[in-house]
């Protein structure tokens, strides 16, 4: 059977992932026309006065931020990757409410314990891949993938948290997004969805 590409139509086959891609994109481009100022004022997180409300806005709206392009490109490769196989297994809905629990756990654990400002889809980008691993999982059966995935990823997270301390990467996002992607994880092994959908 030959393909007829003369009536191929593209497929906007994960509209989660991709509406998230593109939203992060303007995100990154209002950043290089207002040189920096929408990074600092919408999309990063950090210790500031409890009486903003853009405090609150900020705790979701890091994940959005991008410092450039290849900070964006790095996390979205991994998204795009597994990301619509998450989107297929765990639905539309349940997928943007894993991105903004992980978002705000991690904002939440950022302005409590450092003074960092931080951005960027990574915390989400580690809570993919360690959930993906529970894709497989059958009843009475956990995949060795799944131990592994989350021994390579948790304990590499701890030992550079540990480690590079002057390094502008947060690891502590990273690994608390991993450990998000566990406890969603096993969270869906018992339950089809989130209680308030």
């Amino acid at each position: 059977m030959k393909l007829d590409i003369t009536n191929l139509k593209f497929d906007y086959n994960s509209k989660v992932i991709l509406t998230y891609l593109f939203i992060c994109l303007g995100a990154w481009l209002l950043n290089i026309i207002t040189r920096g100022t929408s990074n600092k004022k919408l999309f990063e997180s950090y210790r500031s006065n409890p009486l903003n409300p853009m405090t609150y806005i900020r705790m979701f709206t890091h994940c959005i931020g991008h410092k450039d392009l290849d900070h964006l490109i790095g996390n979205f490769l991994y998204i795009l990757l597994v990301g619509p196989m998450i989107e297929e297994k765990y639905g539309s809905i349940d997928l943007i409410i894993m991105f903004a629990l992980t978002s705000l756990v991690i904002a939440l654990f950022n302005i409590i314990f450092t003074n960092n400002r931080i951005l960027g889809a990574s915390g989400n980008v580690y809570m993919l891949i360690v959930l993906s691993s529970f894709t497989n999982i059958q009843e009475g059966k956990i995949p060795l993938t799944v131990i592994l995935i989350c021994i390579f990823y948790v304990l590499g997270e701890v030992k550079r948290s540990i480690t590079e301390h002057n390094s502008k990467v947060y690891h502590d996002g990273h690994l608390i997004g991993a450990l998000c992607g566990i406890a969603f994880g096993i969270y869906f092994l018992y339950f089809n969805s989130f209680p308030f959908i």
